[in-house]
């Protein structure tokens, strides 16, 4: 029988180089996402779906964001397998290429005053296009990063894709901020919504080029050389890994949904019923984000020396225990208070966030890797962005009562940890099955 050559080790070079660009593409992404959720807070209701009143706009404009994500595991299904067989590289030039022209389009679409419900039917329809871009982004930004690193460094060079989201968050605050102070508000209202979806094709443009000036990952080239790519990795990982699917998909909830619910429902709850100044709220949000630029490479770090799981199930304990009291305490907050609750109300949730690219990589064979962190995360994603709407029903249900967000973050905090002590169990049962890659050698 002929093995397949033994394959260079990417130099430390290289890495760093394929680090920067798959945290770019996901910098992208955030960044388009992030818009739309400061959008969809303050200017989707108003603009395109005014018409059904102010509670009922807001609730689809949240509903907006929502459709985005129940999306995404079609997007999953589709860009995981040509991730699986066609390469990680050609697969990400297309996603980041879909999410940065739909969320461009967004920003000339007609409003309802302008087009009546013709501007709200294009909307949906580009809000669905971002999701199936978002359905195959992430699961190749990990593999992008980590199989271009050694074994030892691996969930180290996981957290770094992980920086896309603090990126896209601080950037889409500090548009709205700067336009917030330039622009009137009605002006803001009129045309100025429009800049900040525009901005996503320079974006576009640096993101392409990265991805387009790396190469393939070692571990795929691998998988090909040996002729151990799945014809339907789809089917693969459901019949291989059905437990480790479970998992993956509870490990990834918090980190997804306590973005949705500080970064889109506490803005909103934060101005209609505690009587914030929008622009406070973006700022002290985008202190904690500059925060997370410093504590996810840490994480990282934590999470090579202890392991991935556990630093997940630290962050998941740690937001468990804080829950009720941010949200109390918010009551009667003034801004020093409410930057403080932003950064522990980030910083803990962070933690499980940046350990989860190498949690859930650890779970899965590489030949449908892609495939299987990709649907995992789509999942977790389509259950997180109806967190703003679910929260909001809570609150309409229970008089706004104060702690009506804390369940819903305690819930969160305490479906992950459950499940990334089940992954620290299942990765060492299954330790034998995953043989050390020669590329690791």
């Amino acid at each position: 029988m002929t093995t397949a050559p033994a394959l260079a080790p990417t130099r430390p070079t290289s890495v760093r180089r394929v680090s920067i660009a798959s945290a770019v593409g996901t910098s992208l992404e955030s960044f388009d996402f992030y818009v739309f959720a400061y959008f969809s807070a303050y200017f989707v209701g108003p603009l395109f779906f005014e018409p059904l009143g102010p509670v009922a706009a807001q609730l689809t404009a949240f509903l907006t964001i929502a459709i985005a994500f129940v999306i995404r595991p079609v997007g999953a299904v589709i860009f995981g397998y040509m991730g699986d067989r066609l390469g990680r590289r050609t697969t990400l030039l297309w996603t980041v290429g879909l999410m940065g022209v739909a969320t461009a389009l967004i920003g000339v679409l007609p409003t309802y005053a302008q087009a009546g419900w013709f501007g709200a039917v294009l909307l949906v329809l580009l809000r669905l296009v971002q999701g199936i871009s978002l359905g195959g982004e992430w699961g190749g930004a990990i593999l992008l990063a980590t199989e271009h690193s050694s074994r030892v460094k691996r969930a180290f060079y996981a957290a770094i894709p992980q920086l896309g989201s603090p990126i896209g968050s601080i950037l889409s605050a500090a548009v709205f901020i700067v336009m917030t102070i330039v622009l009137p508000a009605d002006q803001l209202a009129a045309w100025g919504w429009r800049i900040p979806f525009l901005l996503a094709l320079p974006l576009l443009l640096v993101s392409l080029y990265l991805r387009w000036s790396i190469d393939e990952t070692p571990v795929f080239r691998e998988v090909v050389a040996e002729g151990r790519r799945e014809r339907v990795p789809f089917v693969a990982m459901f019949r291989e890994r059905p437990t480790a699917m479970v998992i993956a998909v509870g490990a990834a909830l918090l980190g997804i949904g306590s973005y949705s619910l500080m970064n889109t429902y506490t803005i909103t709850y934060g101005t209609t019923q505690l009587g914030f100044a929008y622009q406070d709220l973006l700022v002290a949000t985008t202190i904690g984000g500059l925060l997370q630029l410093v504590t996810i490479p840490l994480f990282g770090v934590l999470a090579a020396r202890v392991g991935s799981a556990k630093v997940v199930a630290w962050g998941a304990i740690g937001t468990l225990l804080i829950s009720f009291p941010i949200y109390f305490i918010l009551q009667e907050a003034n801004f020093g208070v409410l930057v403080a609750l932003m950064i522990v109300g980030g910083i803990l949730p962070t933690m499980s966030w940046a350990a989860l690219g190498g949690l859930m990589n650890d779970l899965f064979p590489d030949n449908f890797r892609y495939s299987a962190l990709s649907f995992a995360y789509a999942l977790a994603a389509t259950v997180s962005g109806f967190v703003p709407a679910l929260t909001l029903g809570l609150g309409n249900a229970t008089g706004f009562a104060w702690w009506h967000p804390g369940v819903v973050l305690a819930a969160m905090s305490a479906i992950t940890l459950v499940s990334a002590w089940a992954a620290v169990r299942y990765t060492a049962a299954h330790a034998a099955d995953q043989p050390a890659s020669r590329v690791d050698a």
